[in-house]
């Protein structure tokens, strides 16, 4: 598993290079072989992974701010005259960053030497 800090530094690297591929030109946007709604899900859910994996603590927080970024994200298009925001595409994210979510939610439940849930003692 990887360290707390680095995890960070590279959970803070994915939202910037999503924010970065979601404003740029569509002529910089990356392209895969997947199909893009997929893509768009993916990126949200590993991202999302990454910021509650990297803050345990702060579960609720992470998500509830990544779900709601997704929207705000796919807003952002609205300031660049090659793209559009379009209210699926906020949507298929949100859902992406949701499914990160539960997974890292399930993943920190069974990680060794995983720091306690506020308001929950161990032992007890």
């Amino acid at each position: 598993m990887m360290k707390p800090r680095p995890l960070k530094i590279v959970a803070w690297l994915s939202l910037l290079a999503i924010v970065f591929v979601t404003v740029s030109p569509i002529g910089w946007r990356p392209h895969d072989y997947l199909p893009v709604d997929l893509d768009r899900a993916l990126a949200f859910a590993l991202m999302t992974l990454l910021f509650v994996m990297a803050y345990p603590r702060h579960f609720v927080l992470c998500s509830v701010l990544l779900i709601f970024g997704a929207l705000a994200i796919e807003a952002l298009q609205l300031l660049s005259p090659t793209r559009h925001a379009h209210m699926d595409d906020a949507a298929v994210k949100a859902a992406g960053a949701a499914f990160g979510a539960v997974v890292a939610w399930l993943i920190n439940q069974v990680r060794p030497g995983r720091p306690a849930q506020v308001g929950v003692k161990r032992g007890a």
